[in-house]
């Protein structure tokens, strides 16, 4: 398992929200690059990038940022929030991304996602947004009607290897990862499924490693010094 830190970005500036509540906004560091660089120095070998305001407004807003973070750092940086276009994609992945994640557009244009797919294969990943068990998108704004299970396993017939998972009711509030409900979606899928939303501590860490999913991405924790990046990522070392 590998452990991913994430940065949210609103305005240029790192922040978290809580339970993807942008009232509830809070600046987390002064820096975006600097924390990002400081995450790498720390072990990370993958950092989440999250453009909020563009998850928002339907298109990439903190582009700039972004770019000098994938150009900048020799890790791999994966990036979600806004991104509606193959152009956006193309661009993305020109410029230094690793990995693109297709969250609202995954689930409102599958022909988009057919061709990123076709196009760059397991650098797409889509991300599973869900309140009470139905996919949200458009920053998590607007809820559906699909059931995260049904999603999931309609992107996988597509071809998607690689998914995150979020239970919006837990982000942000260090009460834990929603276990049960990745267990459920284990069941149902084979593909790679990487957690999000809820993780306090260590043995939160523990947990997700016991049920073998493929990554951890966590942010507040860290910034809430509730969690150890060091630590996390040599727990999940350890056979």
């Amino acid at each position: 398992m590998i452990i991913i830190p994430a940065i949210d970005i609103i305005d240029g500036k790192p922040v978290r929200l809580y339970q993807g509540d942008y009232n509830k906004k809070e600046i987390v560091a002064k820096d975006v690059l600097d924390t990002s660089k400081n995450f790498e120095y720390l072990g990370a070998q993958w950092i989440h990038l999250v453009d909020l305001d563009g998850a928002k407004k339907g298109e990439l807003v903190n582009l700039n940022v972004i770019i000098e973070i994938a150009q900048t750092l020799s890790i791999h940086v994966e990036v979600g929030g806004g991104i509606r276009t193959f152009e956006d994609i193309k661009y993305l992945i020109d410029n230094g991304v690793s990995r693109v994640i297709l969250g609202t557009s995954a689930m409102e244009d599958e022909k988009l996602l057919n061709k990123a797919l076709r196009e760059y294969g397991e650098k797409i990943a889509v991300g599973i947004d869900c309140k009470d068990g139905y996919v949200c998108g458009r920053g998590w704004l607007q809820k559906s009607s699909i059931h995260y299970i049904e999603f999931a396993k309609r992107l996988e017939k597509l071809g998607v290897k690689n998914i995150i998972v979020t239970d919006i009711s837990k982000d942000g509030t260090l009460e834990g990862p929603n276990i049960e409900m990745l267990n459920e979606l284990k069941k149902e899928v084979c593909m790679d499924i990487t957690a999000s939303g809820g993780i306090r501590d260590v043995s939160n860490i523990k947990a997700l490693k016991e049920i073998d999913v493929y990554g951890a991405i966590t942010g507040k924790a860290i910034y809430a010094k509730t969690l150890s990046l060091e630590e996390a990522i040599k727990v999940t070392r350890e056979e």
